[in-house]
C-alpha cells in the first residue's frame, strides 16, 4: 500500500510536469525539472540532518553559497594581472591567518591552568589580526583595480565546471565541520543560532569580498558542462536530429540544452538518493535514528552521540555543497545577492516537512511538489482570479486589483500546501518507515 502511494505521487508530480508543457512550453517545464532535481537534493541532505538526527540547520543558504562559490574557484580562468599584482600578499595574509590561529590554540592548550592565559590568546588573536590586515588590504586594493569593469578578481583555476561540484560539498563539509566541532556538544538551539550566524557571514563575505567573487557585480559566463545551443544550432547532426523531430533548430536547441542538464543532474540525484538509502538502511542509520529518538538511552548504551552527529551534520552540509554547485552551473553566474534565506532555507525546510522527514523517497518528492507550486502559483493565481472575477467588468478596480495582486500568492500557496500537509498528513507525504509500518 506504501509503495503503491509513493507510485501514485510521483506519477501525479510527473503529470502535472506534462501539462506544463503541453500547455506553456517544454523550455519551461524542463527548466521547472532541473530546479526540482537540485532542490530534491537540497532536501535530501537537509533530511539526513533533520530526518536521520534530528539537528536543527538553519543556515543551508551558508551552504549551498559555498558551492556557488567552489563553481568560479575552479571553472573560471585564472586572471593573470590580478594575480601579479596582488597574488602574493593575499597567499602571505592567508598564511598569516593560518599562522594566528595555529598560535591562539596552541597557546591556550599549553597554559592551561596558568595565569594570563586568556590575555595572552587575545593578544596574539588581535596582533595576527593586525598583521593579516597589512598583508591583505593592499593586495586586495590592487587587485580590484586591475580592470574593475570587467574582472577585478583572482578569478579561478580554469578546470571542468564538474569538478566545482565535489568541491562545493569539501567546502561546505568542512565549514560544517568548523561549526560541528564548536556547537554540537551544546544544547539544539546553539546548533540552530549558530547555523545561521555562519549562513549570513559567508553571505556578506561573497557580497564584499570582491577580490574572490566580484561582489555584488557577480561572476558571469561560467563555462557549461553542456553544449552551448548557438554550437547546435550551426552543426550539421543536430540539424538532421531537429528535422527528424520536424522542429525548429532554435527551439529545439534550448530543449536539448535542458535535457543535457536534467541527465546530469539526474544521474547525481539517483547516486546520492542510493547512498542515502543505503546508509538510512544500515546499522549506522539504525544507530541515528536511536539516537534522535533517545539520546539518553543511545548514551547509557556507550554511543558517542556528539561524535555521531557532527558525522551526520557534515555528511548532510556536504549534499547541500553539491547542489549549491550545481545550481551556479546551471545559472552560468554566480549572484551573491540571490542567495536569500527564504530561497535557501526556508523552502528547503518545507520540501522536508511536506515530503516526509526521515523519509529519503520523501524529501525528493517534497523538492518536487514544493518547487513547482512555487513557480506555478503565479501563473495559476492570475488564472484563478481571473475566472473568479470573469463576471465583473474590464475596469473594475477590485477584478484589476486582484489580478495584480495574483502574483504575490507564492507566500501563500506555500502555507496553504504546509497547513493542508500538516493537518492530513502530519508526517509528510511519504512518511518514514518504522518497525510499526
Amino acid at each position: 500500500m506504501s509503495s503503491m502511494r509513493n507510485v501514485i505521487y510521483f506519477l501525479i508530480m510527473t503529470a502535472l510536469i506534462v501539462l506544463v508543457g503541453e500547455f506553456q512550453s517544454w523550455n519551461l517545464a524542463l527548466s521547472i525539472v532541473n530546479l526540482c532535481i537540485i532542490s530534491s537534493i537540497m532536501a535530501l541532505g537537509v533530511n539526513m540532518q533533520w530526518g536521520y538526527a534530528g539537528l536543527f540547520n538553519a543556515g543551508i543558504m551558508g551552504f549551498a553559497a559555498l558551492g556557488g562559490l567552489a563553481a568560479i574557484v575552479v571553472s573560471m580562468p585564472p586572471v593573470h594581472e590580478a594575480w601579479s599584482a596582488g597574488g602574493f600578499g593575499i597567499f602571505t595574509g592567508i598564511v598569516a591567518l593560518i599562522a594566528t590561529v595555529v598560535a591562539a590554540v596552541f597557546s591556550y592548550r599549553k597554559m592551561k591552568g596558568r595565569p594570563f592565559r586568556t590575555a595572552i590568546v587575545v593578544l596574539i588573536s588581535i596582533g595576527g589580526y593586525f598583521i593579516m590586515r597589512s598583508l591583505f588590504d593592499p593586495a586586495t586594493d590592487a587587485i580590484e583595480k586591475v580592470n574593475p569593469a570587467t574582472s577585478g578578481y583572482l578569478g579561478g583555476m580554469g578546470l571542468p565546471i564538474l569538478l566545482a561540484w565535489p568541491l562545493g560539498g569539501i567546502l561546505a563539509g568542512a565549514a560544517a565541520w568548523v561549526v560541528g566541532k564548536i556547537t554540537l556538544g551544546l544544547r539544539t538551539d546553539y546548533l540552530a543560532i549558530a547555523t545561521l550566524g555562519i549562513s549570513e557571514i559567508i553571505v556578506a563575505m561573497l557580497k564584499n569580498e570582491d577580490w574572490m567573487t566580484r561582489g555584488v557585480k557577480n561572476v558571469v559566463g561560467l563555462p557549461r558542462p553542456v553544449p552551448y545551443e548557438i554550437n547546435l544550432q550551426q552543426s550539421d547532426w543536430f540539424i538532421q536530429l531537429s528535422g527528424r523531430f520536424d522542429t525548429d533548430p532554435v527551439a529545439f536547441s534550448s530543449i536539448f540544452v535542458k535535457l543535457c542538464y536534467a541527465g546530469l543532474f539526474t544521474v547525481v540525484l539517483l547516486i546520492i538518493l542510493y547512498l542515502s538509502e543505503k546508509a538510512l538502511r544500515s546499522p549506522w542509520g539504525r544507530m541515528m535514528r536511536a539516537i534522535r529518538d533517545n539520546e539518553v538511552s543511545a548514551n547509557a548504551m556507550g554511543k558517542n552521540i556528539t561524535a555521531r552527529h557532527l558525522q551526520v551534520f557534515v555528511l548532510g552540509s556536504v549534499v547541500v555543497g553539491i547542489a549549491g554547485a550545481m545550481l551556479t552551473t546551471l545559472d552560468g553566474q554566480l549572484t551573491p545577492s540571490s542567495y536569500q534565506p527564504l530561497r535557501f532555507t526556508f523552502l528547503v525546510w518545507v520540501m522536508v516537512i511536506v515530503g516526509g522527514s526521515g523519509n529519503n523517497w520523501g524529501a525528493v518528492l517534497g523538492g518536487f511538489v514544493i518547487w513547482f507550486f512555487w513557480i506555478m502559483s503565479e501563473p495559476m493565481g492570475i488564472w484563478l482570479m481571473d475566472v473568479l472575477t470573469s463576471q465583473m467588468g474590464e475596469g473594475n478596480a477590485l477584478r484589476s486589483h486582484l489580478i495584480d495582486s495574483a502574483q504575490h500568492m507564492r507566500l501563500m500557496t506555500m502555507g496553504i500546501i504546509l497547513l493542508l500537509t500538516l493537518r492530513f498528513s502530519p508526517r509528510g507525504l511519504l512518511p518514514e518507515k518504522t518497525g510499526r509500518h
